[in-house]
């Protein structure tokens, strides 16, 4: 842990984790033996056009080991780094559970990613080895890691091809070429409380955060997601990019232990999970507003498709009261959650509590979990999924006290029941669809246009991403506010993901301030709801 300068668990807190059993001994790997074990014959399908799979679990169990043998030869193993950057392929999941069986950890990669992104995670994490697509829709994965790894290191890199004719580059090899070398016969023994998964998040600051969970946060994380989950509806469709921290969590980990099979889809596409539904007798419910809205909106969503959505999960972005009101209307059960990359599941509720508190409300506290509020309404949280901490020690240091409490940046409220509703965020985040955005990045990419003299990026409320990203610009003296185009171009040029750019772009005189000249940031997202009220 000193090579991140981890935060320790206070000791009577550990030793309360262990005795209530929130705390095992078991190693991720440990999890992944015994559940592929359990599960062996479950089917294990991918859904997509690029490379759709068909098989079962023991088939990806056999793939797994014979890639962390093949990685274990090239010097990879207990507590080294494998980094990821995978669409929602059978290789993501024969690659996360080889990592684990090697007792190395894991660092997801969103797909959309860019150069800019991916460069400061590999600066952050000096990986042991990488495994990534050639390409997956715009991302071109070849052109950014031929270009960044030599000044990493150059570990080993492995690539899946999405074609026939793909040429890798000489420093890549194909990933297929380790999957027929020497099984290994089961998990390395580790240390449950070393590194397992580091996770990058936007936060705040301008570079994603490295999040740092170890064996035991995680496994607890995994079995408190199965607590939440009703036992009930088909089998799920994993439609949530596994290069995220909770996609590969549900996917790869909570199916392990309520032993369900597993049915990636690579690109969501509301008509084609919607036929997929029907198809095979598959649901999806769970995770950010946006996916089950994008569902009930469609024109081809029917009867039939209502009757495979006994409920709905809904967490990872603001939950509008409008949308669990309009699911529960026709039938489909709505609980929320709360939670961050940090500590993954704080609060939620399940289908056994209060109609109105699960629609109305982020559930109360899991088990072993504990919040306080601060006098202005911050909450504090500790709880055995909670973070190890930061790969930036400073971060570390700013958001976790000796008691273990750590500062979410969230403002809440409890009810007289316990019931926890979030109200505000004081960490300047927005959330779009569950993924967070960074709009103080954002805002430094955009000043570089020489139109603007004053940007705040703010979100503004959409009942179908929670959040989207709009730009409110005071413009130089004498130049006309960029058009939304032309800022997505300015953007896109800087290498700045699709998924941060403002989607709304407002011009303004100035902006609302402090005495000091500080932007509130309350009083913008204020006066944009006053605008759009008024307009309506």
């Amino acid at each position: 842990m000193s090579r991140w300068k981890l935060r320790g668990v206070p000791a009577d807190l550990a030793e309360r984790y262990v005795a209530e059993g929130l705390w095992t001994g078991d190693s991720l790997g440990r999890l992944v033996e015994r559940g592929l074990g359990q599960s062996a014959s479950a089917p294990f399908k991918v859904r997509s056009q690029i490379k759709p799979w068909d098989g079962t679990f023991a088939d990806v169990d056999r793939a797994a080991r014979s890639l962390a043998g093949s990685l274990r030869k090239q010097g990879v193993g207990v507590g080294d780094v494998v980094v990821l950057q995978l669409p929602n392929w059978v290789e993501a999941g024969i690659a996360y559970w080889a990592t684990a069986y090697l007792g190395a950890a894991v660092v997801p990669i969103v797909h959309f990613y860019g150069p800019k992104e991916v460069d400061y995670i590999l600066r952050a994490t000096q990986p042991d080895a990488v495994i990534t697509a050639d390409r997956f829709g715009a991302a071109n994965f070849l052109e950014t890691y031929e270009s960044l790894l030599p000044s990493h290191g150059s570990p080993p890199w492995f690539v899946v091809p999405s074609s026939d004719e793909t040429t890798l580059p000489s420093a890549a090899r194909p990933l297929a070429d380790l999957l027929d070398g020497d099984p290994v016969s089961g998990a390395a023994e580790v240390d449950p409380d070393s590194p397992a998964v580091i996770a990058f998040t936007s936060g705040t600051t301008k570079d994603p955060k490295g999040v740092i969970h170890s064996h035991r946060t995680i496994g607890c994380e995994a079995r408190h997601l199965c607590h939440m989950i009703p036992e009930i509806g088909p089998p799920q469709i994993t439609a949530a990019p596994v290069g995220h921290f909770i996609g590969m969590v549900n996917a790869f980990l909570t199916p392990l232990i309520r032993t369900q099979p597993v049915c990636l889809v690579d690109v969501f596409d509301p008509g084609r999970i919607l036929k997929l539904m029907l198809d095979e007798q598959l649901m999806m419910a769970g995770g950010a507003t946006y996916f089950l809205i994008s569902l009930l909106d469609h024109p081809d969503f029917t009867d039939a498709h209502r009757a495979l959505l006994p409920y709905a999960g809904l967490g990872g972005s603001t939950v509008p009261a409008s949308v669990t009101e309009r699911a529960e209307a026709m039938g489909i059960q709505c609980y929320r959650s709360y939670g961050s990359t940090e500590h993954p599941s704080i609060t939620g509720a399940t289908l056994a509590d209060p109609k109105l508190k699960r629609n109305r409300t982020d559930g109360h506290v899991l088990p072993g979990v504990e919040i306080r509020l601060s006098d202005d309404g911050e909450i504090y949280s500790r709880g055995p999924e909670l973070c190890l901490g930061y790969t930036d020690p400073a971060l570390t240091a700013a958001a976790f006290d000796a008691d273990g409490w750590y500062r979410t940046g969230d403002v809440g409220v409890l009810d007289d029941d316990g019931y926890l509703s979030i109200t505000d965020r004081v960490s300047d985040i927005i959330i779009r669809g569950g993924e967070n955005i960074s709009a103080q990045e954002v805002e430094d990419v955009l000043l570089r246009m020489g139109s603007i003299a004053e940007v705040s990026v703010v979100g503004v409320p959409d009942d179908r991403f929670g959040e989207r990203a709009a730009a409110v610009v005071r413009p130089r003296e004498g130049q006309p506010a960029p058009s939304l185009s032309d800022m997505q171009a300015h953007l896109a040029d800087a290498g700045l993901a699709k998924q941060k750019w403002p989607e709304f772009v407002y011009e303004v005189a100035d902006l609302p301030r402090t005495p000091s000249g500080k932007v509130q940031k309350f009083k913008v997202r204020q006066n944009l709801r006053e605008m759009e009220q008024h307009r309506a």
